[in-house]
């Protein structure tokens, strides 16, 4: 693990948002957590990669990750499609499966997730 320097991450990032947004962001530090704009939390390492993002640098790469995560989802529904049918034969009624739609909704972020376990 390589040592962030907090000024020089939040100076790039604070940067690379105003060039993306027009405006500089608010961020609040509190015990090594960062609110940008009274979003989500997150850590020195996670605001380095947003900052990346923002300047432009990993748009090849998330662009290929993107479409390998939205191909997942697609298999898994195939995969599922048999076993709600077998539901219904069994007489369940409902065709909602929790996982498949964790899976939908973390795969439809900008950013990568995992699924829960």
């Amino acid at each position: 693990m390589s040592k962030l320097d907090k000024d020089q991450v939040i100076a790039k990032f604070t940067e690379a948002y105003k060039s993306a947004h027009g405006k500089e962001p608010q961020i609040e530090a509190k015990g090594g957590w960062y609110s940008i704009d009274g979003d989500k939390n997150v850590r020195l390492a996670q605001l380095e990669e947003m900052a990346e993002e923002l300047s432009g640098k990993k748009t090849q790469k998330k662009a290929s990750t993107a479409s390998k995560t939205e191909d997942k989802p697609v298999a898994k529904k195939a995969a599922k499609a048999p076993a709600k049918a077998k539901n219904k034969a069994k007489g369940k009624s409902s065709g909602f499966s929790v996982k498949a739609y964790w899976a939908e909704q973390l795969a439809a972020k900008p950013h990568q997730c995992r699924q829960p376990r």
